[in-house]
This record gives structure tokens, sequence and C-alpha cells, in this order.
């Protein structure tokens, strides 16, 4: 398998959004990542990004009150199909797109993947058209081909990719989890935990849907890096987004 990392962007913010022990007033600059996967069955995408148009009127595109919390600081390319394009793809080549969950900064491209299967936990589908979704139609509600799952999933029946739930951010939230083999595991942790960190402090955001069930999913990453010896991405952790490789290059 082949990973790249794919820049979406940046979005600045009161710091006290990640971390609500720190003292107000001080912004904070998050990168927002989606990531390629190349398996020998086909090309995965593990989240879409912010939509591009927030890049040339967030406003427009994010509402007045998000766009007042979260400045969009991303140049023009930084955006899931530019980002694809540098690979030489484009949405035609990517078989599965998996959702994290349906905040903005995370399933913004999903419009320009027609022809792929979705993959979203049932939890995070049943909120998002639920009467009371805090989530933005726009982002996701489009005819595309969702297959909703429950719990764990093995994307290609392998044991190579293996969706994970870890909900407490929201209802349905999942990460990836990659085992390329023993000695090579990753996870994708998405907003299960967006820094180092929130891992090492055992930090809950002050976005959350249940702060329990983000605790339990903390400890269940946790887990996974220490006993299992997984590398974990995180969700917008800017230190490591500095550290890695981006794509044109493979992650690893």
């Amino acid at each position: 398998m082949q990973i790249f990392a794919l820049c979406c962007g940046y979005l600045e913010f009161d710091r006290t959004i990640f971390f609500p022990d720190s003292d107000g007033g001080k912004r904070l600059t998050a990168p927002v990542s989606s990531y390629l996967i190349v398996h020998p069955k086909g090309r995965v995408l593990f989240d879409t990004g912010v939509h591009c148009d927030a890049i040339t009127d967030p406003v427009g595109r994010l509402g007045e009150r998000r766009a007042k919390i979260f400045t969009v600081r991303s140049q023009v390319g930084e955006d899931v199909l530019n980002q694809l394009a540098r690979l030489g793809l484009t949405p035609r080549d990517i078989m599965y797109v998996i959702n994290s969950h349906f905040h903005f900064d995370h399933c913004g491209g999903n419009e320009f993947f027609p022809q792929a299967t979705f993959l979203v936990q049932k939890r995070e589908m049943e909120r998002a058209r639920g009467s009371d979704t805090p989530y933005d139609p726009r982002d996701f509600d489009h005819p595309l081909d969702y297959q909703l799952v429950e719990g764990e999933y093995d994307v290609f029946g392998d044991g190579q990719m293996t969706l994970i739930p870890s909900c407490g951010h929201t209802p349905g939230h999942q990460s990836l989890w990659v085992r390329e083999s023993k000695a090579r595991q990753l996870v994708f942790t998405a907003d299960a935990c967006y820094t180092e960190e929130h891992m090492e402090r055992h930090i809950i955001p002050q976005i959350v849907w249940d702060a329990e069930a983000m605790s339990h999913s903390l400890t269940t990453l946790r887990n996974l890096r220490d006993k299992q010896a997984a590398m974990l991405f995180y969700g917008h952790d800017s230190g490591q987004w500095q550290d890695i490789r981006h794509a044109p290059e493979p992650l690893m």
C-alpha cells in the first residue's frame, strides 16, 4: 500500500475550542487534512476536507456564525480535488470515501465524488438526518452512494483497513486503522483526538457530543498506540503536520 497526506488548508480559531483550560483570546491555527490510501483493490480517501468555496467566500459557504468562529487560512489549491490532481488523479479514481464524521472540515468535498461508495457510521447519518442536526446539509446531503456501517468494518475484507468506532466528538465518529503488517500500523484518528497533547493529557475539547464516550475513545486509541505499536496521525496537530511528508510525496 501507499499512503499520501493531502493538505486541505488551515483553520484559525480561539485556542479554548481545543484546550478549554487555556486562556481565552489566544488564536490557534490547525491543519485540515485528507489521506489517500492506495490499496491493491482500490483507492480509499479518508475525509474530504473543507469545500473549496470556503477559500474565496467563507461566509457564503460556512455561514456567518461558523465563519466568524473559524477563519479560513487556506490558499488556492489547498482542497481535496487539487491535492488529488497533484497525484494525477480525479474523483473517478476513488473507490471508497470514508467520512470520519459530518463536520464541515471533514466532509465538505463529498459532492465531488459521485462515483465513489461512502462508508459512514449509521449513527452519524441518523444524527445528520435528524430534526435537530448540527450539520450543514450542503456538505453531505447529495445523491451519493452512502453505505452505512455499524461498529468495526473491514473495508476490503483482508484486515488491512478497518474502521473503528471512536464516538464522543460526534455520535458516529469513526477512525481508520491501517495494518500493512504487524510492524507497520497506522491509525488516522480524525477528531477523536485533535493533537498529541490531547492524547497525553487526556483532554476533552470544547466541541463534544458525549464527553464520557470521547474519553473512552481516547483510551481505545491510546491502547492501539501502546499495545499494538500503531502510529497515530491526529486530526489537527500542527506540529505533527509540519513533520510529515505531504503529497505528491508518500507519507512514509
